[in-house]
């Protein structure tokens, strides 16, 4: 364990390393495939706002929006197979360690059109487009925890899809998405589906809630709000660990785990640290626990390779510590409530704004590819 590196002391303690990002020059370039034999990464996750990127930034889908172009396809279907064949790529490439890990690890996340997270029947509708269209067993969809999503979690793992439940923020939403996610497999087992066959993770944010409650924390300016800056985030997460534990120690689940169904694993979100006043691997180390997942930016994954400091579990066991700074921090007059709340519209709405400005670039794109001899 001394002589490993701490990517590999955190796949030792139980946490699955995933990339929070996805390109068609990863895959092309091999730095993919470079991470997962350097630095044990086994998963990616994308999202709008990492696809807008992708796609705006550089030549590397010129060629696929020309040859879409010279068949009318229309923007909209452009971004859905852009979007779709990058996933299905990284799928292949994760394959070996999907079948290393009997599916629970190599996994490739595609989120649906962020405009759909009101609107349940339009998420259930496009989740089992994704589905098809990627035809991968490896990927997941990814679905926002909004209420309207919590029935569409419900009604796509029923179909034996495997789900990614994002933008997480409460432990409330939290609970009500392990009890989205253990109704589906109760129903897919009606459905006749195999539950062990049937894989989900819920993507809990982190350094977003210390991002908002920092500044509220600036704006009291007491010595006590100055001492809680930077530990509701790491705090918040925590929770979800015990929420996560008691939830799947249930009678109801243990009916679900004899049919061979797996619990729905917590996953680490938004885990680049914002605030450079706070240590780089914050979002890491100090989340650290068997059956999570941590989704990193390749700038987070680099340091936790360089200089994370792991030693152990730094979850369990902190639980009376984490609800004290909640409870100081509610006593100082900053709302966990209206925090979370906050902080799910800002999240939906970035990445609807991303998908806005993505739409708007491809079209652009798609009408200089029509133009051209």
């Amino acid at each position: 364990m001394t002589n490993a590196t701490p990517t590999a002391q955190l796949s030792d303690a139980g946490v699955s390393i995933w990339l929070d990002d996805l390109s068609r020059e990863r895959l092309a370039s091999g730095s993919l495939q470079k991470l997962i034999d350097e630095k044990n990464v086994v998963g990616v996750t994308t999202n709008p706002s990492i696809f807008q990127a992708a796609i705006t930034s550089g030549t590397d889908y010129a060629s696929k929006i020309a040859g879409l172009a010279a068949q009318g396809a229309s923007v909209e279907d452009t971004i859905f197979e852009i979007t779709t064949t990058d996933v299905a790529d990284a799928c292949d490439l994760f394959a070996p360690v999907a079948a290393a890990t009997k599916g629970v690890d190599g996994r490739v996340s595609i989120e649906v059109d962020p405009r759909l997270a009101w609107d349940t029947e339009g998420t259930i509708a496009e989740a089992k487009r994704l589905y098809k269209k990627v035809d991968k067993d490896n990927v997941l969809i990814k679905i926002p925890a909004t209420l309207e999503g919590l029935e569409a979690i419900t009604a796509v793992l029923a179909e034996g899809i495997s789900v990614n439940v994002t933008l997480i923020f409460s432990l409330e939403r939290y609970r009500a998405v392990i009890n989205a996610f253990q109704a589906g497999l109760e129903q897919a087992r009606e459905n006749g589906h195999d539950l062990s066959r049937i894989h989900s993770v819920a993507s809990f944010f982190v350094s977003r809630v210390d991002t908002e409650i920092d500044k509220r924390l600036d704006a009291n300016g007491s010595d006590e709000a100055k001492a809680l800056k930077g530990k509701a985030g790491v705090a918040n997460a925590r929770l979800a660990y015990q929420v996560y534990e008691g939830m799947f120690s249930t009678e109801r689940w243990a009916a679900l785990a004899e049919a061979g169904a797996l619990p729905q694993r917590p996953l680490w979100a938004s885990t680049g640290v914002k605030d450079p006043a706070y240590p780089d691997t914050l979002y890491v180390t100090g989340l650290v626990a068997a059956d999570v997942v941590n989704t990193m930016p390749e700038k987070t994954l680099d340091a936790t390779f360089d200089h994370g400091v792991v030693t152990g579990d730094t979850i369990t066991g902190t639980y009376e510590e984490a609800n004290s700074v909640l409870n100081a921090l509610e006593r100082l007059g900053v709302s966990y409530n209206e925090v979370v709340a906050l902080l799910e519209s800002e999240g939906l709405e970035k990445f609807v704004t991303s998908w806005k400005e993505l739409l708007a670039d491809v079209e652009s794109a798609l009408a200089t590819a029509r133009k051209a001899p």
